[in-house]
């Protein structure tokens, strides 16, 4: 399975023509073509038409390409896999997941489609999506429910207005939401996925709301606007010096054969070795390279 960096998916309607052509070249490390809100009942046929052949023929290159399809509870959603699971996708993201039953309907439904059409069974990715405050619940549950799922993502819209409260530009009311699903990715080993900022012309609160989610454990977060994406990406790219530290960190330990060492004045151990990794993988660097 191909390695992709997902600190941003640029969502993109599938009823656009001239958004799905030109969605390549914006920079994001990933694209969300859309057949489920951005599209209305009216379009959801051409919409799926159109992404299809945007799947056939487009060469998106090194970007992921993510299409989410209609819920299980809409009349389109088992079209939409029919038509799309063939063209392979990257991965699909599934809306308004609950539970672990909801994947084993998933499972069930794409496993078919895809011995139909002679594709290796469990070749098909899947990002669920929870929108619910019974979903964030069973966030664990979900992430773990499936060898498919290669990542969870929160769904900020649909989870406030099941809550009843209003979505802020601060987001408190969503802070313990986003932290448990950070949380249970973590544990079933699977990427975390933040939900949209809605406000495309305020960049300083795109640039606070991203550094939040970097900090409860994210690994990257959904935009609306091509002009979010270079603000997500110098929020998860580490500076020189934080890129010069980690280097440090990395040779000391080795140097030690993994042992505890003391650096600068700190003890560094395996937790401290673990974290430098992870800041040299954010800006591109291989850790074994160094």
């Amino acid at each position: 399975m191909k390695e992709f960096r997902r600190r941003t998916q640029l969502y993109v309607p599938g009823n656009s023509p001239s958004m799905i052509q030109h969605c390549m070249v914006f920079g994001s490390d990933g694209v969300l073509l859309d057949l489920e809100d951005s599209v209305s009942i009216y379009q959801k046929d051409a919409a799926r038409e159109l992404v299809a052949q945007a799947l056939q023929f487009f060469d998106f290159g090194n970007v992921e390409v993510v299409v989410r399809i209609n819920g299980l509870d809409t009349p389109y959603c088992i079209k939409d896999l029919e038509r799309i699971i063939p063209l392979k996708p990257d991965a699909i993201r599934l809306p308004k997941t609950s539970s672990k039953d909801d994947i084993m309907k998933y499972e069930n439904i794409i496993s078919k489609i895809e011995k139909q059409n002679g594709l290796e069974v469990g070749s098909t990715k899947i990002v669920p999506m929870l929108e619910t405050a019974v979903a964030i619940e069973n966030a664990y549950e979900i992430a773990a429910s499936s060898a498919r799922i290669i990542a969870i993502t929160i769904g900020g819209e649909d989870l406030t207005a099941d809550m009843k409260v209003k979505r802020t530009k601060e987001g408190k009311e969503l802070y313990w939401a986003r932290a448990k699903v950070a949380l249970a990715a973590s544990a079933a080993k699977v990427a975390s996925l933040d939900t949209v900022f809605s406000d495309v012309n305020d960049d300083e609160g795109s640039r606070n709301d991203t550094m939040t989610i970097k900090e409860l454990g994210f690994d990257g977060k959904a935009c609306i606007n091509p002009r979010q994406i270079q603000i997500v990406h110098e929020v998860y790219t580490p500076s020189e010096n934080e890129i010069s530290a980690a280097k440090e960190i990395i040779l000391a330990a080795r140097k030690n054969e993994g042992g505890v060492v003391s650096l600068n004045g700190k003890m560094i151990d395996y937790p401290v070795v673990k974290r430098a990794e992870t800041t040299l993988q954010r800006a591109g660097i291989d850790p074994n390279s160094i």
